[in-house]
């Protein structure tokens, strides 16, 4: 099956497995698909991976006259965001549902460890309507606020600010819970507003996360990577940019306070051929999704960062 029929069959699955954790079908065989992977691979990982996934749960119906935000944050919403997206979407183009939807949705983007994003920006350049409609749906039931940023800051590097944010170790499973855990912390807050987020802010942030996974293999980190590639994605959508990037800025610290990072060596790098064809051949949904993130990343960004680095350290496991 070519990347629309096995994209249609993803009605059929949840959009979580194994208590909590995100499915990552859609988005990874569209990366193969842009890494060049052949149609006996693309198969291949589908076979492979669709073993964990569950059936999706019945299907709901909105109710109607609700406002969409109704159910934010709620994942036994899914099925009823499924519903809603999928109608709004079937009267308005993708554009204007997202520029409607993005701007709250950006606000709760670090839920599910920032997998309602990447989903949802994989859906947007698949395109593929039914995608975006869960990927949108799944956003908006595991949407996590991490409290409302400050509009003024002091300083233009976030380096900066993350060098001064304290280490917040937790036990839970979830990167989502440790990095809402982290963001509770008493002076988190009075740290992340330092910054002053500009249209700058977001390709810093791209180049800070490749070079910290390239250095560490951190696995808090590498969704850092493709989240902030998504949010490249999603950002043209937005009329606002700032208070998006100010919501995103504020999840990213959480993450790296909550990752603990030590970095090392960075890796020698592989040439891209070499390292998308060994991704084509994995069967990790991260490395796959992390590959094609970095490249994505080089290919609008340029040397901005150590995009190939990052691609290595991934297939270094």
């Amino acid at each position: 099956m070519n990347l629309v029929e096995l994209l249609d069959e993803g009605v059929g699955f949840d959009a979580e497995y194994a208590d909590g954790l995100s499915n990552h079908r859609p988005m990874a065989l569209l990366a193969l698909v842009r890494l060049g992977a052949t149609q006996a691979q693309l198969n291949r990982f589908d076979q492979h991976y669709r073993q964990r996934l569950r059936p999706a749960p019945p299907q709901a119906n909105w109710p109607g006259g609700e406002p969409w935000a109704l159910y934010l944050g709620r994942s036994e919403a899914w099925p009823l965001y499924r519903d809603l997206f999928w109608q709004w979407l079937l009267h308005e183009d993708a554009g204007s549902v997202l520029n409607q939807a993005l701007p709250r949705l950006m606000q709760g983007c670090a839920g599910a460890a920032f997998h309602g994003l990447i989903r949802t920006a994989y859906a947007v350049q698949a395109p593929h309507r039914r995608e975006l409609a869960d990927a949108l749906a799944y956003w908006a039931s595991c949407w996590a606020d991490l409290g409302s940023p400050c509009a003024a800051g002091d300083t233009l590097e976030p380096e900066t600010v993350l060098r001064q944010l304290r280490v917040c170790s937790s036990n839970t499973r979830l990167i989502a819970q440790r990095v809402s855990a982290a963001a509770q912390q008493p002076h988190f807050k009075a740290t992340v507003d330092r910054l002053a987020v500009t249209e700058t802010t977001l390709p810093r942030l791209s180049a800070l996360a490749a070079h910290a996974y390239a250095a560490s293999d951190n696995f808090t980190v590498l969704h850092l990577v493709t989240s902030a590639h998504a949010m490249r994605v999603l950002l043209p959508f937005v009329d606002e940019p700032v208070p998006a990037v100010q919501a995103y800025w504020r999840a990213f610290a959480a993450a790296v306070s909550s990752a603990g990072l030590q970095a090392g060596a960075l890796p020698k790098a592989r040439s891209w051929p070499a390292l998308m064809a060994a991704a084509c051949e994995s069967n990790n949904d991260h490395v796959v999704k992390l590959v094609d993130s970095c490249y994505q990343q080089h290919l609008a960004l340029g040397d901005a960062g150590p995009w190939q680095q990052a691609a290595t350290r991934a297939l270094m496991g």
